[in-house]
């Protein structure tokens, strides 16, 4: 029964690991990234830009996420991006922060100039 149960979980890994992205820059909680999307509409598809702070980070291999939150028109937007999508086609980073949280949730509390965080120069 074991040997079914972890020959399984194997096959698993080898076709997740095939659907894994290679060429991805180190992404930090923090950072302010742009990412390309790709957007359906009817039968033409487009990539659309989204940009924001990465505010969580939950690595899972394959099913390792961002939440991305940014302000749009005074109400503070988060959501959810799976890394390893075939959606997502391009990920740059933009700005790299100094941070001493793993979790950035205090941002939601705050408005305008105290949403800042210090810039970090590698």
């Amino acid at each position: 029964m074991n040997f079914i149960i972890s020959s399984s979980k194997q096959l698993i890994k080898n076709i997740e690991a095939k659907q894994l992205k290679l060429n991805l820059p180190i992404i930090d909680i923090g950072d302010t990234i742009k990412m390309g999307l790709l957007i359906q509409e009817g039968n033409k598809e487009r990539i659309q830009y989204a940009e924001g702070v990465i505010i969580a980070k939950h690595n899972a291999g394959i099913n390792t996420t961002v939440t991305v939150r940014k302000v749009m028109q005074g109400i503070g937007v988060e959501r959810v991006y799976l890394i390893h999508s075939p959606r997502i086609k391009t990920i740059s980073i933009m700005r790299k922060s100094k941070v001493r949280r793993a979790k950035l949730y205090y941002l939601r509390q705050r408005s305008g100039k105290a949403t800042r965080l210090k810039q970090r120069f590698n």
